[in-house]
């Protein structure tokens, strides 16, 4: 175990060693949609990873023991969205949780009645504002295409940087706010339609439940699933690509061209 992990977990500060390069090549062979990135980005986005591990505190829950390649393939995912923004973006708060699968929260509703109902709701992951990010570690095998809890609550974290998550995030200077409300309005309002109507759209359906959890998952099909997004909301892709400031489509096409469709 490299001995900059005991910084992670929050114990005595130490300099950060370079991570041996079969080490970096075993963990993003974990990731391929980090092939997305040019090739000239990788050097950055493995040293951004280090010094997020630097500057949080990773903890264990359930006594589950963290590793090396666990931090790794963690933070090279949370500072994806953050490689051209900065690491800044995340300053703020410092915990980061991991919990050996699905993990249960408490919740409360109340009915019309004014009844109060309490009950366990179980997550893949959850930001709080001003807290920890919360995660479940999934094996590989359950993965699927343009779901990943990882980047999916570190856009939440994003999100928050203006308040509470609602689908807008700190945009740029040259980036409209008109613009952005339009494009992820309508965007939004056509999702929740097919939803309804049980249109299979390729995403997440739970992107229906808010426009904080839309943007939350149309960033995580961004990096990883790209094409799609652009095919099926170039507008949107546009504004996506404008704040992280990246643009893997290109490159997500380039690998893996679209497969003829066989004639009729």
């Amino acid at each position: 175990m490299f001995h900059w992990i005991t910084q992670a977990l929050g114990r005595a500060p130490a300099p950060l060693p370079d991570v041996p390069p079969e080490t970096w090549a075993r963990v993003e062979a974990r990731l391929p949609f980090l092939d997305f990135l040019p090739v000239q980005d990788r050097p950055a986005l493995r040293d951004i990873a280090c010094r997020f591990i630097a500057s949080k505190q990773f903890h264990g829950a359930h006594e589950m023991v963290l590793d090396d390649d666990m931090l790794l393939e963690i933070a090279l995912q949370a500072c994806l969205p953050v490689l051209k923004l900065g690491l800044d973006w995340y300053d703020g708060w410092v915990g980061v949780v991991i919990y050996p699968g699905d993990f249960l929260v408490p919740r409360q509703t109340v009915d019309d009645a004014g009844v109060v109902h309490e009950y366990a709701e179980p997550l893949m992951g959850e930001a709080w504002s001003g807290g920890p990010v919360v995660l479940s570690w999934q094996p590989d095998a359950q993965a699927a295409d343009g779901i990943n809890v990882v980047i999916h609550e570190f856009a939440h974290k994003l999100d928050m940087r203006n308040g509470e998550p609602d689908g807008l995030p700190p945009l740029h200077e040259g980036m409209s706010v008109q613009r952005w409300a339009q494009v992820w309005s309508s965007a939004y309002e056509g999702f929740c339609a097919e939803v309804d109507a049980g249109v299979d759209t390729g995403i997440d359906p739970y992107a229906a439940e808010s426009p904080a959890e839309f943007f939350a998952v149309m960033s995580e099909c961004f990096f990883e699933i790209p094409d799609l997004v652009q095919d099926t909301w170039p507008g949107l892709y546009g504004e996506l690509a404008l704040f992280y400031r990246q643009d893997p489509a290109p490159r997500a096409r380039a690998l893996f061209p679209p497969t003829p469709q066989a004639p009729r």
